[in-house]
């Protein structure tokens, strides 16, 4: 399923009722499953529900599945300069960078975030070094969220994880910004399957829309703010001297 047919009629309201414009945001969704094209994601089914809102809002959205792509493992921008024949991160990373809205996907395995979700987090960090034209760390300014599918315990941990993560890079967490859905403990149907239920989960679909209505009104506020205020968090001013609230002995 690579888009949701349809919205429940409380999450059509929500957008009918907007008087904000988001055409101008950009998102990106990663997907972190396991499995290639063109196999059943679960995490994709979940993804499609706030992609959906997000397109009926008039914002442009991207949506990748990470494991179709040849990611090299590492910390480095291009892994090809540090022994790997092929590492399509870097034009992948270039929709990183044109995006308002991260929104990371994946599935739960032996209670962690899936492996692919481990790369993508250290991909992200090997570019963190990189500033915006006002000195700050590159992420400043955009924000960042998570979506969780899995048949086992595991939700609120990976969410923990991913968005500490994104938030120490530099992406700006909103209130309740995951979600996710997890069958029966055990063996059992998972989020897409025949009578799993899934879809038609009040409590997974309330937080997946409170969560994609958090990331669009943050990402509105930032924006049309110019980012976040550039004071006191400028790696470019601290390696000049700066010290901002703190005695600078270059400058007595």
């Amino acid at each position: 399923m690579s888009e949701r047919e349809a919205l429940n009629e409380r999450q059509m309201k929500m957008i009918e009722t907007s008087e904000t414009d988001y055409s101008d945001l950009r998102a990106l969704f990663i997907n972190c499953t396991l499995k290639r094209s063109p196999a059943v994601s679960n995490t994709q089914g979940l993804m499609d529900l706030s992609i959906e809102i997000m397109r009926r809002n008039g914002v442009e959205v991207s949506n990748v599945r990470a494991i179709d792509h040849e990611i090299a493992t590492g910390v480095w921008p291009d892994m090809t300069e540090h022994g790997w024949d092929v590492d399509e991160w870097p034009a992948l990373f270039e929709r990183v960078m044109a995006a308002d809205i991260l929104v990371l996907g994946m599935p739960i395995w032996l209670g962690e975030k899936s492996s692919v979700c481990s790369q993508i987090i250290e991909r992200l960090y090997g570019n963190s070094h990189l500033l915006n034209d006002a000195g700050q760390y590159a992420y400043y300014g955009r924000v960042g969220g998570c979506l969780v599918t899995g048949n086992e315990d595991g939700i609120k941990h990976c969410a923990l994880e991913v968005l500490y993560a994104l938030q120490h890079l530099g992406y700006t967490i909103p209130p309740q910004a995951d979600a996710g859905w997890i069958g029966e403990a055990g063996p059992g149907p998972s989020y897409l399957d025949e009578d799993s239920g899934g879809p038609a989960n009040d409590f997974t679909n309330r937080n997946t829309t409170f969560m994609t209505w958090n990331l669009l009104h943050l990402a509105r506020m930032l924006k049309d703010a110019g980012g976040i205020p550039a004071h006191g968090n400028q790696r470019s001013e601290w390696e000049a001297g700066c010290r901002f609230d703190f005695p600078n002995p270059e400058h007595r």
